[in-house]
């Protein structure tokens, strides 16, 4: 039986939160003493540094976080191989606990670490905390994994049984006594000198009682009818969970159970199951980014290897960033991300389609953008969705399915209330010409044309796709 008056470290990462947090309730329940940690190891992150949009979230959520520990926190920045061992002999600490996560990077570091403290006597402990699936333990008979998605999901994951109940923290928070210094949040260093955040920071409450209002609110408003209204980026049908999640302020165990209590509640079993088919495609990026590595860098299929793409693309690229592509859909959605650190996922889609298939310019591109500007960037599900898009991925878009943004804001935005809501330059323009204002009586004057014809940009990257084929 562990001595009550021992202590452990509880190393918290991308499971900020107390509700079904497997490492700290296994390090309360074992009768530990904790000392909550956090480390902002840009060290071994390198490239995968959190962008700017998430590194604001973090600050948030890290406060949040802290109040909820009783100010209990440390807050460290630099390298976790040299900081852990350091605070464990100043702590007198003799265990650790942590929850698991699934970057490339982040595995060799935590590998490196626990043999390192294990053949320095000390007990390391792993949960999973993020995921409903882990992803060595779902591979086809064969004994390879999966890469196209609905086999994966529906004999797979759902084949593979029912999904844990989420873990309830009714131990009491035991905090020891230490002489460490806990630092503060400011001390990482998270916020811009500018104060670019000040629109999300209305738009958003991140951290645990954020992520359960945000879920409470969206299963008793917007649940019903999810699995045909989703897709309307002018209709609040989505749950906007997805930076929540991504931080672990909400489990997925939870969020899983809860939608199915409403589902039921509601007689909303086809949006239940669509619902939880989304949450699959976020363990399905997550799986895909554990057996193949560079995803984030090279395409999934190498027949993409020998696409040319463009070249000296910088104007036409910062068009797209800034939201002035002349494509009402595509600048709406540039210009929420870059207000608000989020974009609907209909639209994401459509932004991406322009950028990789319409304008020619490496999905790569698009990929860093994102992972700067969303407050969700994840680097399995930024880089799957960019190669889904490209058709270079896992379970691809056919590389000629290319997203016409016209057609798709006319069926999705048909009164128009997504683009006029970002870009105010077409407030006045007719419904008729909404999606398409150059073909208006009177276009806008201050609005640009568009960056490209799409009929002759559709044929030139089917024709490009046609040689690549011929030179696989």
């Amino acid at each position: 039986m562990v001595d009550k008056n021992k202590t452990a470290i509880v190393w918290l990462r991308q499971d900020l939160r107390l509700d079904d947090n497997p490492a700290l309730i296994a390090a309360l329940e074992a009768g530990y003493k904790i000392i909550p940690l956090f480390i902002l190891d840009d060290v071994h992150a390198g490239q995968w540094a959190r962008g700017g949009a998430s590194r604001w979230w973090l600050h948030e959520s890290l406060q949040a976080l802290n109040s909820s520990l009783d100010n209990a926190l440390i807050f460290r920045k630099g390298d976790a191989l040299t900081l852990i061992p350091e605070l464990m002999a100043s702590c007198e600490a003799e265990a650790i606990f942590w929850n698991r996560c699934y970057e490339p990077w982040r595995i060799k570091r935590d590998t490196d670490l626990k043999a390192l403290l294990q053949d320095g006597g000390i007990q390391t402990h792993s949960f999973n905390a993020s995921l409903l699936w882990e992803p060595w333990e779902i591979k086809k008979a064969d004994g390879t994994p999966y890469k196209v998605f609905t086999p994966y999901y529906r004999k797979g994951c759902l084949g593979a049984g029912a999904i844990a109940a989420p873990l309830a923290c009714e131990t009491p928070l035991r905090f020891a006594d230490h002489k460490v210094e806990r630092g503060s949040v400011d001390d990482l260093e998270l916020l811009p000198a500018i104060e670019w955040y000040n629109e999300m920071a209305e738009i958003w409450e991140p951290g645990e009682q954020g992520a359960q209002k945000r879920k409470d609110a969206f299963l008793e408003d917007g649940f019903k009818g999810y699995k045909e209204k989703r897709n309307r980026p002018d209709q609040n049908h989505v749950s906007r969970l997805s930076p929540h999640l991504h931080y672990g302020e909400i489990s997925v165990r939870r969020l899983w159970h809860d939608a199915s209590a409403a589902g039921h509640a509601q007689n909303a079993e086809t949006d239940l199951d669509c619902f939880h088919s989304e949450l699959g495609w976020r363990e399905f990026s997550t799986y895909l980014l554990y057996h193949f590595n560079d995803l984030p860098w090279e395409n999934l299929n190498p027949r993409f290897n020998n696409f040319e793409w463009l070249e000296n693309e910088s104007d036409a690229l910062e068009r797209w960033r800034r939201g002035r592509t002349g494509i009402p859909i595509v600048d709406a959605g540039m210009r929420q991300l870059w207000r608000e650190g989020w974009m609907h996922n209909r639209v994401r889609m459509i932004v991406a389609s322009l950028l990789v298939k319409n304008m020619g310019i490496h999905w790569r591109k698009g990929a860093v953008w994102f992972w700067d500007t969303l407050v969700d960037a994840d680097l399995a599900s930024n880089s799957a969705s960019w190669q889904w898009v490209a058709g270079s991925g896992a379970d691809a878009a056919p590389y000629f399915r290319i997203f016409n943004p016209v057609t798709q804001g006319v069926k999705f935005d048909p009164e128009g209330l997504y683009v006029r809501r970002y870009v105010p330059e077409l407030e006045h323009v007719d419904n008729k010409y909404i999606h398409d204002p150059w073909k208006a009586p009177l276009p806008p004057k201050d609005y640009p044309s568009p960056i490209v014809d799409l009929k002759t940009s559709r044929k030139a990257a089917l024709e490009a796709y046609a040689q690549t084929k011929e030179g696989a």
